[in-house]
């Protein structure tokens, strides 16, 4: 039955145990106007604001969060059920990125000479306007300020529309940049419906659009921006392959799967979902994976030794059940036996599969939890295949003792970031994004801060 309460308000239910957490009224039409309208006489005036003054406010930025990591990081904890220690690990990655954007954000938006002779062209970057970012629940403040800070120190105002079941993070956020002393519609909060959501992207005052989310929530939100012409930012879907060659570390290699299959408990768009492995070492990776996977701490997520937690949603750990169910059906092998945790909260214990083939549920489909596939690879050519066999492209692992192979990788990977004997991250020095049903668009680096900028050419004196 459909809660009544869920049709008028965004509800947040604690995934350790079930209750709510708190309700939030969505906003109705005239309150959706007003912030669109604050957020548009907003960015009037902060695109007018020297740069180096943006800087400044993002580093109060970073001050707020980190005089306010314990409550954000418990609310993060409470409504999503990221294990504390990660949730606070997520905080001060925040600040960091308040600060190096700070730091070195201002000169990527230099104006750049061209080769026009006697320099009379230029390339100079201004921002676009307010930008709406529809954010996911996963990482429910990283996501949102590595997309709005570079955003906002290149002059745009940011409308965020937070996850439902996030919206108690949401709030908090807004009120950091509060404290930080930004002016009012720089950064606005709006809690809609899927219609309101629709209603902003249409509206004139919104210059662009990023998601970040589902497939499916990206053709409808790139559509909608199409037709409003209007450009958008996509961080979709991940399948992401990791790949071990016979020649790799082993150990070093299954340390890595492990902390990038099941970090966030496995909620991660670039998590190392397919273990592509050579024959030669399969045996032996599968082994080691499995002795590290049965260590994990599974448990309260308030606790600090808590490594899994509770998956964000009761729905989704039905969902991935079903994947795993399928996967078995097909022929898969249970190597480590996970499943439903019976009793309160959206448990889900780490689970491991194999004998995958390309045929399957777990090949084919994204799964969002604690659930590693294993698939066996003939050699480096059919590893290459199998890792390319998908409708994703976010990032992709390789670990090989072999520098130049590992080169021919990532020339032939086709996803948006390869990582030679490392585990997938994000990092505000390089670009983070997608190829094909992975989406489209750069966030991080230069890129983001370029993302939503219109590239505005000026010749001086040109006859």
């Amino acid at each position: 039955m459909t809660d009544v309460s869920s049709l008028t308000h965004a509800i947040s239910i604690n995934p350790a145990n079930g209750q709510q957490v708190g309700q939030y009224p969505y906003q109705s039409a005239e309150q959706l106007q007003a912030a669109l309208a604050r957020a548009a006489s907003g960015f009037a005036l902060w695109r007018r604001k020297p740069l180096a003054q943006r800087a400044d406010a993002l580093l109060a930025l970073g001050r707020a969060l980190r005089d306010n990591a314990t409550a954000m990081a418990e609310m993060i904890t409470l409504e999503m059920g990221k294990p504390i220690t990660q949730a606070r690990g997520e905080i001060e990655k925040c600040a960091q990125l308040c600060e190096w954007y700070a730091a070195q954000g201002p000169v990527m938006l230099n104006a750049e000479a061209t080769l026009v002779e006697g320099g009379k062209a230029r390339i100079e970057y201004r921002p676009l306007g307010p930008i709406l970012a529809v954010m996911p629940w996963n990482f429910p403040i990283w996501q949102v300020l590595r997309g709005a800070v570079p955003a906002l120190l290149a002059g745009n105002t940011y409308v965020l529309k937070h996850a439902p079941n996030v919206m108690g993070s949401a709030y908090l956020l807004r009120d950091l940049f509060q404290q930080a002393d930004f002016a009012p519609g720089v950064f606005e909060v709006i809690n809609v419906t899927p219609q309101g959501v629709s209603t902003a992207i249409a509206d004139p005052r919104i210059a662009a659009v990023t998601l970040t989310g589902s497939v499916r929530a990206g053709i409808a939100i790139g559509a909608q921006a199409g037709a409003a012409l209007k450009k958008c930012v996509l961080e979709l879907g991940g399948s992401d392959p990791f790949i071990v060659l016979n020649d790799a570390d082993l150990d070093e290699a299954v340390k890595a799967a492990v902390i990038g299959r099941y970090q966030n408990t496995g909620q991660v768009c670039a998590a190392a979902k397919r273990l592509i492995v050579e024959q030669g070492v399969v045996e032996a990776f599968t082994r080691k994976f499995v002795e590290h996977t049965q260590k994990l701490v599974m448990g309260d997520p308030t606790l600090a030794a808590t490594y899994l937690g509770p998956m964000a949603r009761a729905d989704l750990r039905d969902e991935l059940d079903g994947q795993v169910r399928d996967t078995l059906e097909q022929g898969a092998t249970l190597l480590l036996a996970g499943g439903k945790v019976e009793g309160p909260g959206n448990y889900y214990q780490p689970t491991v599969l194999g004998d995958v083939t390309d045929q399957m549920t777990s090949f084919k489909q994204e799964l969002f939890g604690p659930v590693a596939s294993i698939i066996t690879a003939r050699d480096p050519a059919h590893a290459l295949a199998l890792a390319n066999d998908s409708e994703f492209g976010l990032t992709a692992t390789v670990y090989t003792a072999n520098a130049e192979l590992a080169q021919q990788f990532a020339d032939e990977l086709e996803t948006g970031g390869v990582f030679i004997n490392g585990y997938s991250a994000s990092d505000p020095r390089v670009s983070f994004g997608g190829v094909k049903k992975s989406g489209f668009g750069r966030e991080l680096s230069h890129f983001g801060v370029r993302e939503f900028c219109n590239a505005q050419t000026v010749w001086l004196d040109r006859r």
